[in-house]
C-alpha cells in the first residue's frame, strides 16, 4: 500500500536522559513523518530530521502541513472594512451578565432584532426607520444580517406579547425582600408628546413636556427605592394622574408577589380619594404627601400645624381627626423658604409693574369702560398666579390695585412646609425614615430625565397604532433598565456619585459627596485619568472596532477586534463585576 501524502505531520520528540556527568538533559527532536494504515495496524515513516531548523521554522512546517496557509511576513493585510463595537459589546456584557437576554425571551430572530433596538435606543435613539440604517454602520449591520422594516415592526408586536411575563419577572426579582428589604415601590407618571394625527391614545392633557398645543400620550413607571425601572403603563393623554396609580395600584402585587408593599407616590397621585380605595380595595402600606389646600387647612386658627413646632426642629408628626389611623410628618426646609419668598417677592413686583401699565392707560383714558380694563386686568393678574394676593378695582374710567397682605402673609407662612402622609406604622418606619422614602421619588424623576434626554429619546412618540405605541414605550423602559445598570457600573469612570451622603437632617438638600464634587471640579480621577460624561465614555467605547480583514493571495477574511485603550479596558471590567454581582 502507497502511503498518503496527505498523512504527511511534524513531530516532535523529547527525552530525558543522565549524561556522563550525572546531569539530567532533555533531548528534543522534530520529524518529519508520513502516518499511514497497514494490515489494520497504523504506522509512521521518517521521512527526515529537521531538528536542526530554526524554531520559527519548524512551527510554520508544522502549521502548513496541518492546513494552514502561510503568509509571508512583509505582505500587508488589508483592512477592508472597520466599523463601531465597543460600545455595543459592552451593552452585551451586560446583558449576558444580568441573563436580560434570557428575561426576553427563547432565542430567536425577533429577540435578536429586540437587543438591536436596546442597543440603538441607548446608543443612538432615532426612529425606527433611522434605527435600520444605523445597525448598517455597525457591527449589528454584520451580525444581524439584512433587518426590513417589518422585521423590525415585527420584533416590536413580539416584544409586546412578552411584556407581562418579563415584567412579572422584574418584579419579583427586584421588588421581593432579598433584593427590597425596605418593602418600596415608587410610581409616578409623565407623558410625552405626539406626532401625526391617527394615534387613538393621543389626547389633549397637562404636558409635563410644555408643548402647548400638542396632543400626548401618559405613562406611568414603576420603579424600585433606587430608581430601577420595574414595569410601565401607558394611558390616553388625558388621564389623570390618580387614575393611572390605582390601576397599577391594582395590579403590583399579582406582579411582585410580594406582600405588603409600600406603595410612594406624589400628593397628586394618591388622593384623599385614592387613599380610600386603597383602604377598599388592597392592603397597601402607602407613603404620600399632603396638597397646599390641605396643609392650609391644618394651619388655620388652633389646627395641629403651628409655626412654633419648628422653633428648634424641622420635622415633628402630628394628628388630626380627619386622617385617622395615618401619620402626618410636617417639614419645613428653611432653603425652600427662602426661594419660595425670593420668587414670590419678584412675581409681585412683575405683576405690579404690568397692574401699573393698565392704571396709567385707564387714567388717560386710553382704555374705557369696566369690560373692557377687566379683560386686560384678567390677562395680566393671572399671568404668574398672582391674583389671589390683589385687591383689584376698576370702573368704566378708573382702575386701582393694592396688595393684599393678608393673603399674601397666609401664604409666606407655608413656604418651605410640606407634610407626609402614610399609614406605616413608626415601628416599621420613623418619621425621618418617612421624609426620606417620599423623596425618594426623585429615583423616578431621574428615569423620566434619562428617557427623555440623549439617554434614550423616548419623545416624540411616531407611532400610529395604540399597540406599537405601547411596545415604543416598554421597549423604552427596558434601555432604561439596562442604563440604570451601566450608569451605575460605569459611575467610577464618569462624573456620577458613586456614594452620595445621606444627610441626618431629612428636609435638608442631599448634597453630592466630596470626592464627586472634586470629579467634578477638577474633571479627574483619583488615579490622575480623565473623568467623562457616561455619554462621552459610550462616545470613547464605540472607537474600539471590529476590522474586516483579508491578505493579499488569499480569498479568505476574518474579523479582527482592535486592542482596548486602558480606559476601555477598565469600563469593561467594571461592567463584568457589576453583572457578576447583580446578575444572581
Amino acid at each position: 500500500m502507497e502511503p498518503s501524502a496527505r498523512a504527511m505531520h511534524v513531530a516532535i520528540n523529547t527525552s530525558r536522559r543522565v549524561n556522563k556527568a550525572g546531569v539530567e538533559v532533555e533531548y528534543r527532536s522534530a520529524l518529519v513523518r508520513r502516518t499511514f494504515r497497514e494490515g489494520g495496524k497504523v504506522k509512521h515513516e521518517t521521512l527526515g530530521n529537521i531538528s536542526y531548523l530554526p524554531e520559527r521554522a519548524i512551527q510554520d512546517l508544522k502549521a502548513s502541513l496541518n492546513g494552514k496557509t502561510m503568509v509571508d511576513a512583509e505582505a500587508r493585510m488589508q483592512i477592508l472594512r472597520t466599523v463601531p463595537h465597543g460600545h455595543l459589546d459592552a451593552i452585551h456584557a451586560m446583558a449576558r451578565g444580568l441573563r436580560f437576554e434570557s428575561l426576553l425571551g427563547p432565542a430567536c430572530r425577533n429577540r435578536d432584532l429586540v437587543m438591536g433596538l436596546l442597543a440603538a435606543r441607548i446608543c443612538k435613539p432615532t426612529s425606527k426607520l433611522a434605527t435600520l440604517n444605523w445597525f448598517t454602520d455597525t457591527t449589528l449591520g454584520v451580525d444581524l444580517g439584512a433587518v426590513s422594516s417589518d422585521e423590525l415592526y415585527a420584533a416590536m408586536d413580539w416584544l409586546l406579547e412578552q411584556q407581562p411575563r418579563i415584567e412579572k419577572q422584574l418584579a419579583r426579582t427586584h421588588l421581593g425582600r432579598e433584593h427590597n428589604p425596605e418593602g418600596l415601590a415608587l410610581f409616578d407618571l409623565s407623558s410625552s408628546w405626539v406626532t401625526g394625527t391617527h394615534n387613538p391614545l393621543a389626547k389633549f392633557g397637562y404636558s409635563r413636556d410644555r408643548k402647548r398645543g400638542c396632543e400626548q400620550i401618559e405613562y406611568g413607571m414603576l420603579a424600585t427605592g433606587a430608581g430601577l425601572p420595574i414595569a410601565v403603563r401607558v394611558f390616553p393623554g388625558n388621564t389623570s394622574d390618580p387614575a393611572s396609580f390605582i390601576q397599577i395600584a391594582s395590579e403590583i402585587q399579582d406582579l411582585s408577589g410580594v406582600q405588603n408593599l409600600v406603595m410612594v407616590g406624589d400628593r397628586g397621585m394618591i388622593t384623599n380619594a385614592r387613599v380610600e380605595d386603597l383602604k377598599k380595595d388592597t392592603d397597601f402600606s402607602w407613603v404620600t404627601a399632603l396638597r397646599n389646600t390641605d396643609i392650609q387647612a391644618l394651619a388655620e386658627d388652633k389646627g395641629p400645624l403651628q409655626m412654633s413646632l419648628f422653633d428648634e426642629q424641622n420635622l415633628a408628626e402630628i394628628t388630626h381627626p380627619k386622617y385617622p389611623g395615618e401619620r402626618l410628618i410636617a417639614c419645613r426646609n428653611p432653603a425652600l423658604a427662602a426661594k419660595r419668598a425670593h420668587k414670590r417677592t419678584n412675581l409681585l413686583e412683575a405683576t405690579e409693574e404690568m397692574l401699573e401699565a393698565i392704571k396709567k392707560s385707564a387714567d388717560a383714558g386710553r382704555v374705557k369702560g369696566a369690560g373692557q380694563i377687566g379683560v386686560k386686568v384678567g390677562k395680566v393678574a393671572g399671568k404668574y398666579n398672582m391674583a389671589k394676593h390683589f385687591d383689584l378695582t376698576f370702573t368704566d374710567t378708573t382702575f386701582t390695585y393694592e396688595r393684599n397682605q393678608e393673603s399674601i402673609k397666609r401664604e409666606a407662612d407655608l413656604d418651605g412646609i410640606y407634610v407626609i402622609r402614610t399609614n406605616v406604622p413608626a415601628d416599621t418606619i420613623d418619621a425621618p425614615e418617612a421624609v426620606r422614602t417620599y423623596k425618594s421619588l426623585a429615583n423616578v424623576e431621574k428615569i423620566f430625565k434619562t428617557l427623555k434626554t440623549r439617554d434614550l429619546g423616548i419623545r416624540p412618540i411616531r407611532h400610529y397604532t395604540e399597540n406599537r405605541t405601547r411596545a415604543h414605550v416598554f421597549l423604552c423602559m427596558l434601555a432604561a433598565h439596562l442604563t440604570w445598570h451601566l450608569r451605575t457600573a460605569l459611575a467610577p469612570l464618569t462624573f456620577t456619585d458613586e456614594n452620595r451622603p445621606v444627610p441626618e437632617e431629612p428636609v435638608a438638600k442631599v448634597r453630592r459627596s466630596a470626592a464627586a464634587a472634586r470629579k467634578a471640579s477638577t474633571r479627574k480621577l483619583e488615579d490622575g485619568t480623565t473623568a467623562t460624561s457616561y455619554q462621552d465614555l459610550l462616545t470613547h467605547l464605540a472607537t474600539r472596532t471590529r476590522n474586516t480583514t483579508s491578505v493579499p493571495g488569499t480569498e479568505a477574511t476574518f474579523e479582527l477586534l482592535s486592542l482596548p485603550t486602558p480606559r476601555q479596558q477598565r469600563a469593561m471590567d467594571l461592567i463584568d463585576l457589576h453583572a457578576k454581582n447583580h446578575g444572581k
